[in-house]
């Protein structure tokens, strides 16, 4: 079964000296680059979302530092293709199942920041019910651990948690 790795939103915002950091953000981040570097070596295809606010917002904003994909992950990532949305759902309004089909792919690694937001609601998706979908639970995070936990038990009903180690 052909895989994708799908990073959700590790934008500078979300870091120390960001408009929003994270709980366990820098461990997130640890994490989700060493499941690129083990996806880049078994040649499973990388794509980097990117969420980007046109108008005014907390964060996220166009033009900022703080929309920009966290330079850690575009360095393990170079050659990742980048899907930018504007909505928590990864596939609502991109090209993501576009991408996915180009690519032949039928399940879909998917990891990130908010796991209660834009994790889930990319996991659960109209368009990735066609996908085998898994989470990397350890490569997600949101505001605060307890948010996170309760995000993970609330979506293991509908879609597989695993850790990169397994799941790559």
């Amino acid at each position: 079964m052909k895989k994708a790795l799908i990073v959700i939103d590790l934008q500078n915002d979300y870091f120390t000296n960001g408009k929003f950091p994270l709980w366990n953000a820098e461990n997130t981040l640890d994490n989700a680059e060493k499941a690129i570097e083990q996806a880049n070596s078994k040649n499973i295809p990388v794509i980097l979302v990117q969420h980007i606010r046109e108008s005014k917002s907390p964060f996220f904003n166009k033009g900022t530092k703080g929309v920009e994909i966290h330079p850690r992950i575009l360095k393990a990532a170079p050659a990742a293709k980048k899907v930018i949305k504007s909505h928590a759902d990864s596939f609502y309004n991109t090209n993501l199942d576009e991408v996915l089909s180009q690519l032949e792919v039928q399940e879909i690694l998917v990891c990130g920041m908010m796991t209660q937001n834009c994790v889930v609601f990319t996991a659960i998706s109209k368009e990735a019910e066609k996908y085998n979908v898994k989470i990397l639970s350890d490569c997600c995070t949101t505001v605060s651990e307890p948010l996170h936990l309760i995000a993970l038990n609330g979506i293991s009903t509908r879609v597989e948690l695993s850790d990169f180690h397994s799941a790559l």
